[in-house]
Formats: structure tokens, sequence, C-alpha cells
């Protein structure tokens, strides 16, 4: 396929990677001519471009991997993108973020699947990362061959917005949990059972989870977190403001993050923290 590439970094360059070696043709954006030389560097049969327009014309669908959901509408909607696009091209947006931000993608006209990750660069280097895909039937299997390239399994939960909600109540419940194991070190040190021996046992356990035999790697809770709080600061405040505006909330799910990050720093925010994707 021809494709464009929007934020080519930590996420978004290994992506990047396996599409060329995939033999998908990719235009990638690279404002700089340092951010140029990394893209070629890094991914040699990669045409790297200065501008939006030239990433966006010819390409059948143009993938969007940048930090934050103001940083997606930045791209999508104040830019030539959507202008540039061929009617029967596919915007693919990978960040996390309101289910509202690719809705209004969508009302400009454009074809648009809300794709969130679950993994990391190591999954997306091993072809296994996971994606949450919204989208109509049509635009989903549009892209799925270059998705291919990075991702097992592809999920296709629904229609647009879907992949967007699945990923923030994934992330809503991967905080909770994070809360629920720094409270269980608490309970062990109170009980005398070093961190070190609980976060080695607990992968054992009946007990274990992904969170658990993330923080054992790490070695500690705090590590762990330390590691995970930039984004998850920023899509735990999505998916409250979500929640917010569909008159809900997080529930027992919003206590255990209170308590995981209480010492550190995903506290509610009607307080200070305002979140991206």
């Amino acid at each position: 396929m021809r494709l464009g590439f929007i934020g080519a970094g930590r996420m978004g360059l290994p992506m990047v990677q396996r599409l060329t070696a995939a033999g998908h043709e990719v235009r990638a954006l690279g404002r700089t001519p340092a951010a140029r030389s990394r893209i070629a560097r890094a991914a040699p049969g990669v045409r790297s471009e200065s501008g939006i327009r030239e990433v966006a014309e010819n390409s059948e669908a143009v993938l969007v991997c940048v930090f934050s959901d103001d940083q997606v509408r930045e791209v999508c909607l104040a830019t030539p993108l959507l202008d540039a696009l061929a009617p029967d091209a596919v915007v693919v947006v990978h960040t996390t973020g309101s289910p509202a931000t690719v809705e209004a993608i969508a009302a400009q006209g454009a074809r648009v699947v809300d794709a969130p990750v679950s993994g990391g660069p190591h999954d997306i280097a091993a072809g296994r990362l996971t994606l949450f895909a919204g989208g109509a039937d049509g635009a989903v299997g549009h892209v799925l061959p270059a998705l291919a390239a990075y991702a097992d399994p592809v999920l296709h939960l629904g229609p647009l917005g879907s992949g967007q909600r699945l990923k923030l109540i994934n992330n809503a419940l991967f905080a909770a949990q994070l809360g629920l194991l720094d409270e269980t070190v608490r309970l062990a040190a109170a009980l005398g059972v070093d961190e070190t021996a609980l976060l080695t046992a607990l992968p054992h356990a009946s007990a274990e989870s992904r969170v658990a035999r993330a923080a054992a790697a790490r070695g500690s809770v705090a590590a762990f977190t330390d590691s995970v709080r930039s984004f998850l600061e920023k899509d735990i405040a999505v998916v409250r403001e979500v929640a917010t505006e569909l008159g809900t909330d997080l529930g027992l799910l919003e206590v255990a993050i209170r308590t995981a990050h209480s010492k550190q720093s995903l506290r509610h925010q009607g307080d200070t923290a305002h979140g991206t994707c």
C-alpha cells in the first residue's frame, strides 16, 4: 500500500520499519532536517517529507501516531491533511483519546478508523501489537494489510469510536490494578514480606496479572508506575472526562486509581491535571 505516516517517534518509528519491511511504500513526516535524517537512518526505505500535504497526497491511508488528543486534532483538523487525501483514503488514528475526536475528523468527510494500541515498541518489533479498532467494515478492511505488518491481533470492535472506548476502559482498569498492587505491597510490608519476594512470587500464583509481571520486571511497583506515568495520566484524564460527559463515573476503579497514585501523581482532576490522550 501507499501510506503516509505522522508521528514517527518511540512507537511510530518501529511501525514504519515494519511497514517498509512488509513491502509498503511509506512517506513519513519529518518536520526538521534532524527528524528526516533520523527517520532515514532507522528506516532506509522510507521517503521522509517535511510537509503534511506531501505525506497525504496519493496515499491510500495515513497513519497518525502522535502523543495526545490535542495533537491529533491539530494534525487532522488544522492542517491540509484531509484536503490532500484521495476520496477513498483512510485516516488511522493510533493515539488514545476521546471518541469525539475521531468523530470530528469523520464529520469533515474523511474515512476514519480509530485503532489505539496496547503494547510497546518491543511488541511492534515482534509484530504482536494489539489494536482496538473502530470504524466501518470497509474502512477497517482497507487498512488491514498495513496494520497487519505490526499488529496481531487487530480487534475490530464496532463502529467508529469503539476502539477508543475500549482502550480508555482498559487503561482505567490498568491504573486501578496498579493501585491494588501498591496496596498489596503496603500489606506485604506490614506482614513482613519483602516487595522483591512478593513480586517474584505473584506471577506464579492465582493473583498473577500482566501488571504484576511488569512491576516485577522493573523491580518495584513504584518504578513501573514511574515508567508509565506520562501516558497513563493523560489517558485517565480522558476517561474521566468521557465518563462525566455520559453522566457516570469510574466507581471503584476511581478509588483504586486514587490509592495507586496518591504517592505519585495520577490524582483526580477536578484538581490540576488535564489530559489529552
